[in-house]
Order: structure tokens, then sequence, then C-alpha cells
């Protein structure tokens, strides 16, 4: 077997192991596990400081949403549609521009796809750093296109200590790859694709990400099931356009905004 052969190889075991470890704690549905191991190796294939990195996000973001997690539930638990057990759709959502990105260097071996690839996985982290910290805030957040105040856990409102939290989460992935030898510049595409696609997927959250109404509660939330067992109905957005979808374009917009430090 080849050096690449035996990475990939160890990768792949790798990422099962830490997927059943995750599924086992109710981090990862079985479908988010089986999405993990294929992201994981992937990211692997293109070499190991491309796997170090989504494990960085992977651990840093489960060691989040285990703090205050029953405060979180209490606060915002009849308004987020998914909790902590990530799905398939959620794994996806957060590190599939990540995993093209470790493909696309495979083949190019471009200082942009590492570039890209930064901004990318930044925005997934300070976006998850802002909404884990975020919610906990004392202070009501605020819709950040009408600064009205709004429920926690609603999409699109942000707090202080949230908006700290995505600079710090953009910052930890510069650290990380700076660690790892990636090129100097992924550190500013880090910070400016995390803090830009955290801002990018608030936005979208509080205009075109799809908003339900229970008619029971009188609330508005996410689910398309409420609490209550009261099935809700479509009251603003976009159909279909769930959080994960604005998660997805958030990385998106992270990886374009993060390439803008190479011109």
């Amino acid at each position: 077997m080849t050096g690449d052969s035996i990475r990939i190889a160890a990768g792949a075991i790798l990422s099962i192991a830490i997927a059943l470890v995750a599924h086992r704690s109710r981090t990862l549905s079985r479908s988010g596990a089986f999405a993990a191991i294929v992201i994981a190796t992937a990211c692997t294939a293109a070499g190991w400081s491309w796997a170090w990195l989504l494990i960085s996000f992977f651990v840093s973001a489960t060691l989040l949403s285990r703090a205050g997690e029953s405060a979180k539930r209490n606060l915002a638990s009849d308004i987020v549609e998914k909790g902590g057990n990530r799905d398939m759709w959620q794994v996806l959502a957060n590190g599939g521009v990540f995993a093209a990105l470790a493909v696309v260097s495979l083949v190019s071996h471009s200082t942009f796809a590492q570039t890209a690839a930064a901004g990318a996985l930044a925005a997934s982290t300070a976006d998850t750093w802002s909404t884990e910290i975020g919610t906990l805030s004392r202070s009501v957040p605020r819709s950040i296109v009408t600064m009205k105040r709004v429920p926690h856990g609603t999409s699109g409102g942000v707090t202080v200590e949230g908006l700290i939290a995505s600079v710090a989460g953009g910052g930890f992935i510069a650290l990380i790859a700076m660690m790892l030898g990636w090129p100097l510049v992924t550190a500013c595409t880090a910070i400016v694709g995390g803090v830009g696609g955290s801002i990018i997927d608030s936005i979208l959250g509080a205009t075109v990400q799809e908003k339900r109404w229970c008619e029971q509660c009188g609330r508005g939330t996410e689910r398309a099931v409420h609490t209550c067992g009261t099935r809700t109905v479509t009251a603003g957005g976009i159909r279909r356009v769930d959080n994960d979808v604005v998660n997805f374009l958030s990385s998106i917009g992270g990886a374009l905004l993060g390439s803008l430090c190479l011109l």
C-alpha cells in the first residue's frame, strides 16, 4: 500500500471510531454518523491537517452544545427544529463544503482550496459557537434585520455575547490552521470567512428561512409539529428553506468571503 492509501485507511478507521462514540453519546444520529464518516474520510484523503481541522470543529461544537444543555432546552426547545443529536443534513450543512474543497485540493493542490476551505469551516464554527453561547445570554436577542426583540433560539436573533463568540470561533479555526502549518493567509481567511459567514447565516435566518406558527400556542417556531403536538403552519420565509439550508449557504458564503483574502 502507498502512503496515501495507508492514510486514507487509517482515516476511515478513525472516522468510524469517532462516529460510533458520537452516536452512542447521542451527539450524532445514525444518518449523521454515516455522513460524518464519509466527510472525515474525504478530508483525511486530502491530508491529516484537513482531518484535524474538521475534528477540532466537531469537538468544540460538541462541548459547547453540552454546556448548559438543560437551560438551552428550556429556553429554545419549542422554537428550534432539531436538538443536539445531529442528523445527516446537519452534518452535511456544516462540513460538506469543507469536505468538497478537500477533494478539490487533491486535484489542484492550490492555495485557493485551502483558503476557501478555512473560510467555510470557520463560518460553520463561528455560527455554532455564536448559537450555543448566545442562547445562554442573559440579554434578550434582537433580530439582526429589524433590531426588534425576539425569543431565544429564533433564527436571525443576535446578542453581544453571540457576536463575540462568532469572532472567537473564526479565530479558533485560524489558530488551529496555523498550528497545522497551513499558509498564513488562511488565518485571515478564517476570521473574515468565519465572522462574515456567521452574519450571512443570521441575515438569511431572519429573512428567507421558513418561519412557522403554532395556532394552538400562538407562538412562532421552526418546528413542523410544535412541542404541544399541534401541526404548525407556514408564517413567513421560503418553504423548505430550513436551518440546514441556511447553514450550508453561510458555509459557502464563508468560503467566498475568505477567498477574497487572496486578492
